[in-house]
């Protein structure tokens, strides 16, 4: 008798968008129009395109921050309801942000160790004295010590403030981690380093990245998959070495032939 062959387990992505849109109050036409993307487990998505394009709104919607006019947000495998506390509850614990600038994210009158935990304080995740053990790990392991968490933001380089928020959106070890244009403001020798601490993070906890960036040398090192949008609408996804080694859409070669390039020797 032959050995019986065990289909495989279907497993759902840790987030995905149905043929979602939105529109503006106010604007005549969709910022995003009829755009569906699935985010696997472990894995990291980049979202590129100019300014305007629609990738914000996205990383909104995946985050919870605003109801799409049309389609589906599903976590888990499961509908998105933003009006249900208890799915909120899980899913504020398991997806987390980091945005833009380190200088306006962090709240200067609060000392590092309250930025840091408000993840757990706000959530009820844990006790003070496990949420003080959890905020020294958490800055451990973006290279911080523990003895920063008296201090205040403004006595700390851009670079470090942004190892804070990555500290602070990871402290609830989340599943899925969003980061708007992480890098945009740190000067390069800084930037770097932050994607290498992205990496790390992504491979010894498995989290899954979604990440907005207009650098697609940051793309190339730290995202597995590419989706690219104009003008709100998606125009090509797949694996990042294809879509930017060979892409097939006229704009993806417009935004790849925009990228400078140091001249030959």
């Amino acid at each position: 008798m032959s050995a019986r062959t065990v289909a495989p387990v279907p497993t759902s992505p840790a987030l995905e968008l149905r043929d979602v849109s939105y529109t503006y109050r106010g604007a005549v036409r969709p910022v995003v129009e009829h755009i569906s993307l699935r985010v696997e487990t472990g894995h990291s998505l980049a979202l590129v395109g100019e300014s305007g394009a629609g990738k914000t709104t996205l990383l909104r919607m995946l985050l919870g921050l605003s109801r799409p006019g049309s389609g589906e947000v599903r976590f888990d495998g499961q509908s998105l309801q933003l009006r249900d506390r208890a799915q909120m509850k899980r899913f504020r614990a398991a997806v987390q942000c980091v945005f833009q600038d380190p200088y306006s994210s962090l709240d200067p009158r609060r000392r590092i160790g309250a930025i840091v935990a408000e993840p757990l304080r706000s959530l009820g995740l844990a006790s003070a004295d496990e949420a003080r053990t959890k905020v020294a790990a958490a800055l451990e392991a973006v290279g911080l010590t523990a003895d920063v968490v008296r201090r205040y933001p403004h006595e700390f380089s851009g670079g470090q403030r942004q190892r804070i928020a990555i500290a602070r959106a990871t402290v609830c070890e989340p599943r899925v981690l969003l980061a708007d244009e992480p890098v945009s403001a740190l000067d390069v020798t800084t930037r770097v380093k932050v994607v290498d601490l992205l990496a790390e993070l992504k491979e010894q906890r498995g989290l899954t990245i979604v990440m907005v960036s207009h650098d697609l040398s940051v793309v190339a090192t730290l995202c597995e998959r590419t989706a690219v949008l104009e003008q709100g609408r998606l125009v090509e996804q797949g694996e990042t070495r294809d879509v930017l080694g060979a892409p097939s859409h006229p704009y993806t070669r417009k935004l790849l032939s925009s990228v400078p390039r140091l001249p030959a020797a």
